[in-house]
């Protein structure tokens, strides 16, 4: 089974098996900053769990319960898919209620990997990523590596930026921190750029740059768009690895 009625049923499937019914908090008052991070600064994000809530609406990267992402392309030779779902749960990470969302990735039509992330936004709009729950699975579904599994709060793991409220060009943000484990970093380095994806074509895309210490061979170029999050991965460096927005299904 092949093209759009494949990526229907497996979004049927996954949807089936992780939406949930409870209703999303929205998030509370307090006050919010964001970490400096740059050479000889340490990294300890404050962090007030009042902050915080799993309502997820950064324009940028907004997190709808029931909202299901489908992206195809390739990655280590092989075709791609990747589904990703805002569920309707909610998960208290580091003290903070988060959001719920649940990927899937397919390689050659064989499920590779699922991981559950945690996101929740701050008062003032800023996404932050609090862990995640990885597994890589072999061709019978069993799970043989949780490598990459983190959550803030736990043996010196930290939450990361993952979207301003209003990004700026240029500055950096731990995404997640996790020594040895999950130390991604990114960037804004285009507010205007053009994509076209299967999805659609757009201007004023937002250009990221991503990287880790631990793979520093290795570079991506992500695309967003506002009202709809991502819509592309590429490879600058390192492996061939593309995803592409084919369609949302809500």
């Amino acid at each position: 089974m092949r093209g759009r009625a494949w990526r229907f049923l497996a979004v049927a499937a996954l949807a089936a098996a992780v939406l949930g019914v409870v209703p999303a908090p929205a998030g509370a008052g307090g006050s919010c900053r964001l970490p400096r991070f740059g050479p000889g600064r340490s990294y300890h994000p404050h962090i007030d769990p009042a902050d915080f809530g799993p309502r997820v609406d950064n324009p940028w990267f907004p997190l709808t319960p029931g909202r299901a992402l489908v992206y195809t392309g390739t990655k280590d030779g092989r075709k791609a898919l990747d589904l990703f779902v805002a569920t309707a749960r909610t998960r208290v990470i580091d003290g903070v209620r988060t959001r719920v969302v649940e990927d899937r990735l397919y390689l050659d039509n064989v499920l590779e990997e699922r991981t559950s992330d945690y996101y929740a936004q701050d008062r003032c709009g800023n996404v932050w990523y609090f862990g995640e729950d990885t597994a890589t699975l072999d061709r019978r579904g069993h799970v043989v590596d949780t490598e990459g599994t983190w959550h803030a709060g736990v043996d010196g793991a930290q939450p990361g930026v993952f979207m301003q409220a209003h990004p700026q060009l240029g500055r950096r943000f731990r995404q997640e921190w996790y020594r040895g484990q999950a130390e991604d970093v990114f960037k804004v380095i285009d507010r205007s750029a053009r994509v076209t994806v299967p999805y659609g074509s757009f201007r004023h895309a937002l250009r990221t740059a991503e990287w880790t210490a631990l793979e520093p061979e290795v570079l991506d170029n992500k695309f967003y768009v506002r009202g709809v999050g991502e819509v592309a991965e590429v490879s600058v460096k390192g492996p061939r690895e593309t995803l592409r927005l084919v369609e949302i299904v809500s």
